[in-house]
């Protein structure tokens, strides 16, 4: 099997067209894994240099590829303002180097291009089902008549190709991403990058950075056809991509996903006073999971306490996680259906709320 050795040499036949050294003598090779049959990194370049690195990206994969054992290879191409220079150890830690070793925060930038309007799902805790919540919540908004696009922010945990049935990576013309179309729902995702049972091991510089090239580096819509909303699925908590996604663009509103428990309620509270810091308006909360077994009426108890609107609850139902694993959202699955019928209520609510 490769080992880390003959995969560096490989990548250094790969030539950077800038310094004409191969790729892991130029410092382009970040996050380097490799287990096994697989093997991939992040290349970061700057943002004006995507077309001329993507082909080096594609060397790279090959070259990886070409390798006697090797099966799986991702290379993803990061685009970011950043130093090429390889990284030095030290042996201490003095203050001029402990302000070095911090990730710069992201320059605040126009939200992505022909986009009316972004909405941020969110949810303090893990496991309520946010990115169902994402996907049909786009279904909906769709249905309406609507132009809608669905990015997968969850960069540790990508599950937006599994839910709308995608895979294979994306196109890249003209130094932009062409997304995925699934169920009329443009969608871009991490995931579509990688190997689906991939682990990514970023730290959150790199997170916030993947999660930039796909924000303003996908072409959502275009001058005749602008998106009308792109709702963006967040990861859990209260870190690196959710700054990111903040400072990166401007947020119409926030729609926080909760089940019905104090546990996960808690963190749905936290998520709130991040967004009111930052001055991004909470459209409501999602009570999902609603029903007998993790109670019911907590989230629009908790609503009323912050002072925000209740959007309806949905019930725990085998249709709707048969419907995300298998890619197809119960809201066009079952579109006459009492979840489908739920959604539509709710993204009723946030249309109206963003004025679409």
């Amino acid at each position: 099997m490769p080992d880390r050795a003959s995969v560096l040499a490989a990548l250094d036949a790969v030539l950077d067209p800038k310094s004409g050294k191969g790729l892991a003598a130029s410092g382009l090779v970040q996050a380097l894994t490799v287990t096994e049959d697989r093997a991939g990194f992040v290349m970061e370049v700057a943002p004006n240099e995507t077309a001329l690195y993507a082909p080096v990206r594609d060397a790279a994969e090959a070259a990886l590829k070409a390798l006697p054992g090797m099966t799986r290879v991702s290379v993803v191409l990061s685009a970011e303002a950043v130093a090429h220079a390889p990284a030095r150890r030290t042996a201490s830690l003095s203050p001029q180097a402990v302000d070095q070793t911090r990730p710069k925060a992201p320059v605040p930038t126009d939200r992505p291009a022909h986009v009316r309007r972004v909405l941020a799902v969110a949810s303090g805790k893990g496991g309520v089902g946010k990115s169902t919540v994402s996907v049909n919540l786009a279904a909906a908004l769709a249905a309406r008549g609507l132009s809608v696009g669905v990015l997968d922010a969850d960069v540790y945990g990508p599950s937006l190709p599994t839910m709308l049935g995608i895979s294979g990576k994306p196109d890249y013309r003209d130094g932009m991403i062409e997304p995925h179309v699934a169920h009329g729902l443009k969608a871009m995702s991490v995931g579509l990058l990688t190997q689906a049972d991939d682990a990514m091991i970023w730290r959150g510089p790199m997170a916030s950075q993947a999660l930039t090239q796909m924000l303003t580096q996908t072409r959502w819509g275009t001058e005749d056809a602008p998106l009308d909303v792109l709702v963006v699925d967040l990861p859990p908590g209260t870190g690196d991509v959710q700054l990111t996604l903040i400072q990166k663009t401007p947020l119409d509103g926030a729609v926080i996903v909760s089940t019905p428990q104090e546990v996960a309620l808690a963190d749905a509270r936290r998520a709130h006073a991040l967004f009111q810091k930052v001055k991004v308006p909470t459209l409501g909360l999602i009570e999902n999971m609603s029903g007998p077994i993790f109670g019911q009426g907590g989230a629009e108890a908790e609503a009323k306490r912050l002072g925000v609107a209740y959007l309806g609850d949905l019930p725990l139902e085998a249709s709707v996680r048969e419907g995300g694993d298998a890619g197809v959202p119960v809201v066009i699955s079952d579109p006459s259906g009492d979840v489908a019928r739920r959604f539509a209520d709710i993204a009723a609510s946030i249309a109206q709320a963003l004025e679409l």
